[in-house]
């Protein structure tokens, strides 16, 4: 692994978000679903994210963090904006990271 520094952490901006819309996505190559995140005053972006273990009602209203600021991606027809993030399982299963509680959308995580 390589090692990196704090500043070089402090350019990642990791958000809070809050799921609004889940689609499937069978254009994707690998399975996963079209999102769209509320990030409150940095708006509402899009995501393309393998988290399929997840059913769509489990993900609205869930809040979930994010890095913002990646250059939009395409993936297949959907341009993906955010990287939601989690952990990868063994069997390839991700698990979202989340707050323990609410906060306000946007927030940075630190």
């Amino acid at each position: 692994m390589t090692e990196i520094t704090y500043s070089d952490f402090e350019k990642v901006e990791i958000r809070v978000g809050k799921v609004l819309e889940v689609a499937d996505f069978p254009e994707a190559k690998k399975p996963a679903y079209k999102l769209w995140i509320d990030f409150g005053a940095l708006g509402v972006k899009k995501s393309s994210a393998q988290i399929t273990k997840y059913c769509h009602e489990e993900l609205i209203g869930k809040q979930v963090l994010a890095v913002t600021n990646f250059p939009a991606r395409q993936v297949a027809n959907f341009m993906s904006e955010v990287l939601v993030l989690g952990v990868v399982l063994d069997d390839g299963q991700v698990v979202l990271i989340q707050p323990d509680r609410n906060v306000p959308l946007g927030d940075r995580v630190l």
